[in-house]
């Protein structure tokens, strides 16, 4: 009987030190939409909620690559690197072998395509076509879809975002050619 109890008390004790090392990751937090126009009362223009941008919002490291510096994400300066539209396979593939900026041991070589939340941290609602930030860095941003690497679950789609105003869109047909953004860091 002590053996027993002596056997739970250490797979308890085990596991409350297991539970004490846990790191419990705190919420992001969410930006400023960009709106500044109320419309209703309680829309984003009206409340102001949020986070500001931090000053400057982007670096531009001067070797094809700008970091924003409210999500911590590098992104490809060249919104359309991969020089034209690409189905959503092709997007995956062509991000999946790109080298681009400079790291410690030659260049990143782990882009990726955004998921469509990382996609919207770029929009600033406050602005149309495209719908970047002021004095953004990037250059040929399309005012056109930009697709996403978040997939529709109850069809073969994936989402995507327009940089024309800013909104997030599902599309059934992958095949259907989008711009893609490549990005690296984050999760």
């Amino acid at each position: 009987m002590k053996k027993r109890l002596l056997t739970v008390l250490a797979i308890l004790t085990g596991m409350l030190l297991l539970s004490a090392s846990i790191v419990w990751a705190q919420p992001a937090p969410v930006a400023k939409t960009g709106q500044t126009i109320s419309y209703v009362t309680g829309d984003d223009g009206d409340l102001q909620k949020g986070v500001a941008s931090p000053s400057p919002r982007f670096t531009d490291h001067g070797d094809g690559t700008v970091t924003d510096n409210l999500t911590g994400l590098m992104w490809a300066k060249d919104a359309d690197m991969a020089g034209g539209l690409l189905g959503w396979y092709q997007a995956i593939n062509y991000v999946d072998n790109l080298t681009l900026g400079i790291s410690c041991g030659g260049e990143y070589t782990d882009w990726r395509l955004p998921n469509v939340r990382e996609l919207q941290s770029l929009i600033d609602f406050g602005h149309y076509d495209p719908a970047l930030p002021t004095g953004h860095p990037f250059t040929s941003v399309q005012s056109d879809y930009y697709w996403s690497s978040t997939v529709v679950t109850f069809m073969e789609g994936a989402w995507y975002v327009s940089m024309k105003v800013g909104y997030a869109y599902f599309y059934y047909d992958v095949s259907t050619p989008h711009y893609v953004w490549p990005v690296r860091g984050g999760n």
